[in-house]
This record gives structure tokens, C-alpha cells and sequence, in this order.
């Protein structure tokens, strides 16, 4: 069996990642066990974020295995698998009932790719590497979270997880490659230092080439602007947005059901539209979207701030 992971030439990654021994797991059973059996917060609670929902192909080799609050997606090739994102530590049962579900064995995933650190995107990964053995991939600037198991600043920073070993970096434009399918890296930072998009191609019903965007999140996330919560956040929001100005995608995803219509696409789908996931205008509606409330609530902290600062 032949892996790849193609990158950037800056990187210097190893393209034969799977004859190196992984170093060894920075959660134990005993943690990873403990964090599935906690309690969900009151968030995830009220937006459902551990709630099953049963898998489903969203188009081609891609796979929606996640729960019915956090996306995680399988993209399946006749040399293994990819898996992106982990959600909640108390998801990680119900993902793998879902790859199996569909006849997949999670020991046949390679690679466990991340959006960002955050811990309803992160705290699964742990048990995933576990179970699965991949090699678990993420940007530089986010892989300290990951491996720390909580970030240091904003709502999350009270919301520990299991932490995940790294076992490669990726920088932006990086691609991982396996079974004929590429997975391409764009750095898209705000929502958290290191935020990372993949975009991947794949075919719609009638055999068209779609390309598939998976958006790590643009969202404040309750994170504040002014003062930031942590430094250089809102030029890197503005440089993301511009960044996306400039992309395309026939197919939008993300990694909260509420970002890209999750379930009114699914309904759609199960009535006998098969390309429901299939809108080239999409992401661009997100990416404004977004940007008008970043501006929005930035302008509204700025103005506080000053507010605050008069006699």
C-alpha cells in the first residue's frame, strides 16, 4: 500500500508516514475513557452537539459520520481513509458506530486531519487516534492546543480535553494525498490562530467534477475582538475573509450544521434530490455573511471600548 502526504516544499514532511513508528499517545485509556463518560456542557446540550443522527454519503467518496450538531466527515479511497475533526470526547462511540455502519473499519483511516483546536472539534481526536492509529495532522499555530488540550483564551479556554500527538504540521496550500483523492490545506485564521479549511474535488450524481469546500469556522464564537482574545485576531479575520473572496466551491461545508444547512439538505436528499449538498453560490453567501458580522460586532467592542475609556 502507497501513502502519500504531497506538500509544500517549505514543509519537508515525510512522504512515507506510514513506516515511522508514532511517537507514543499523550492521553491515556484512563483519560480518554473519563472524557467520554463526562457530562456535556450546557451548550452542547441546547445545540444538540452530542445528539446521533444517523450517517449518510453527502456526495461521492464523502461521507458525514458526525453527530447532529458537529460535523465529521469520512472520505473514503481503495488505500485507506480520511478523517476530519473529532467533535466532542463523548462523540467518539457514536463516530465509529457510524464509520462501521457504512462497512468501514476505523483501523483503515490513515489520516485525522483538524479544522482547529477548539474543543468541540478537538476533544474526539484522542480516542480517534486510538482507535484508528492515523496520523493525526493540523497547522502549526493550533497544534500547541491540540497537544496541551485546551486553548488559552476565549469561552473554550475552561473546556479541557484529551490531548492529541501531532504527528504533522501543515502549512497553507499543503496536500495530503491518498487512494487518488487530495486534500488541500488553506489557512484561514480568526476563529482561532491556526484555523484550517480543506477543499478536496469529487463527483455529483451525473459524474461532474464538484469541487468541496470545508470552512473551519468564521464564526467569533463568544471570542472577544477589542480587547482581542489573543493578538493579531481581527487582522487575521480580514485577511480570511479576503482570502475566500477569491475561492470557489459547488459544494460548502462546515463543521456546526447550522453554518451550511445540514439538515434541510439532508431532508432534501432523502426525498430524491441527490446533489441537495450541490450550490456553487454557497460559500460566498457564508463568506459575506460572516464578514458583515465580524465587522459589525467589531465596530460595536470598538466603540465600547471607547465608551469606557471617556471621563
Amino acid at each position: 500500500m502507497k501513502l502519500v502526504i504531497s506538500l509544500a516544499a517549505a514543509l519537508g514532511l515525510s512522504a512515507c508516514a506510514s513506516t515511522t513508528t508514532p511517537a507514543p499517545r499523550l492521553a491515556s485509556d484512563a483519560d480518554i475513557a473519563a472524557a467520554e463518560r463526562g457530562p456535556i456542557d450546557e451548550t452542547g446540550i441546547a445545540m444538540r452537539w452530542n445528539d446521533r443522527l444517523a450517517p449518510f454519503t453527502i456526495i461521492d467518496n464523502v461521507h458525514y459520520v458526525g453527530t447532529y450538531g458537529l460535523g465529521v466527515f469520512l472520505i473514503t479511497t481503495p488505500d485507506g481513509h480520511v478523517l476530519i475533526d473529532g467533535a466532542l470526547a463523548q462523540s467518539v462511540p457514536q463516530i465509529l458506530e457510524n464509520i462501521r455502519a457504512f462497512g468501514f473499519d476505523p483501523a483503515d483511516i490513515k489520516y485525522l486531519l483538524n479544522t482547529h483546536g477548539h474543543y468541540d472539534h478537538a476533544a474526539g481526536l484522542a480516542g480517534l487516534q486510538r482507535a484508528s492509529g492515523a496520523v493525526m495532522v493540523a497547522s502549526a499555530a493550533d497544534k500547541p492546543y491540540l497537544e496541551a488540550g485546551r486553548v488559552d483564551h476565549g469561552p473554550s479556554k475552561d473546556s479541557p480535553f484529551p490531548p492529541v500527538r501531532v504527528d504533522k504540521v501543515v502549512g497553507d496550500g499543503a496536500m495530503v494525498t491518498l487512494g487518488g483523492v487530495t486534500l488541500t490545506a488553506h489557512l484561514t485564521p480568526g476563529h482561532s490562530p491556526g484555523c484550517t479549511s480543506w477543499s478536496l474535488m469529487a463527483r455529483d450524481s451525473t459524474g461532474r467534477p464538484r469541487k468541496l469546500f470545508l470552512h473551519c469556522s468564521a464564526s467569533l464564537g463568544g471570542q472577544s475582538l477589542v480587547p482581542p482574545a489573543y493578538p493579531g485576531m481581527a487582522d487575521n479575520y480580514r485577511a480570511s475573509f479576503a482570502k475566500v473572496r477569491g475561492m470557489q466551491a459547488d459544494v460548502f461545508l462546515a463543521n456546526h450544521d447550522i453554518f451550511f444547512g445540514l439538515h434541510a439538505k439532508r431532508a432534501r436528499q432523502l426525498a430524491g434530490e441527490k446533489d441537495a449538498f450541490v450550490d456553487p453560490s454557497e460559500l460566498q453567501r457564508f463568506n459575506s455573511t460572516m464578514e458583515h458580522g465580524f465587522l459589525k460586532a467589531l465596530a460595536q467592542q470598538q466603540a465600547a471600548a471607547e465608551a469606557g475609556k471617556r471621563p
